[in-house]
């Protein structure tokens, strides 16, 4: 199955409160909007990307219970970037301060931040240039750190903040850097 693209250009630009209540009207679905204002539905990962997925959740999870340095969030919280995107990355770190200044409702519904750090897997469904495109706009809106892991090519792609992005093979320990100090994940 393949992420459909829907143009909603006919209908006004849906408000966070309409996407949020769309989203809650169709919780079987995986849905993303782009900036432009397209409706992306998500297809559902198979077995060993979900596992591979919640391997990673896990081991940021651990990490964070350890460092109490933030919150973990999984594939299923949509963050509204300043750019108006909705997105949702498979597994994203938010520094404690900046959650906890978002007001009790903004936690309720989409969190209206950037990720610190997000993790994307790619899936054998996922186009790896959509995948690209999508660390860049992350990145463009205030990402500090973020991987795109690509078990099909055996990479990691590696964003930062003002850099370019650095591509290693895997396997691979890679760190979390001063933005998630002590954190290593193998991949």
């Amino acid at each position: 199955m393949n992420t459909v693209v829907l143009n909603l250009e006919p209908i006004p630009h849906l408000t966070d409160e309409q996407f949020y209540q769309l989203c809650a009207a169709n919780r079987d679905l995986s849905l993303e909007m782009s900036a432009a204002g397209e409706l992306i539905i998500v297809p559902p990962v198979g077995g060993e990307s979900g596992n591979q997925e919640a391997k990673l959740i896990t081991d940021l999870e651990i990490w964070n219970r350890q460092a109490k340095l933030g919150k973990v969030f999984s594939s299923s919280t949509i963050f509204i970037l300043p750019n108006g995107a909705k997105r949702s990355p498979d597994a994203a770190w938010v520094k404690l301060e900046r959650w906890e200044n978002l007001t009790p409702e903004q936690r309720k519904k989409f969190p209206t931040l950037v990720p610190d750090f997000l993790i994307e897997l790619r899936s054998e469904t996922d186009r790896l240039t959509t995948l690209q495109e999508k660390m860049n706009e992350y990145i463009q809106n205030g990402l500090r750190l973020g991987w795109l892991i690509n078990p099909q090519d055996a990479k990691v792609e590696i964003y930062r903040i003002g850099k370019a992005v650095e591509v290693i093979p895997m396997p691979a320990i890679i760190s979390g850097e001063d933005i998630l100090p002590g954190f290593e994940l193998q991949v």
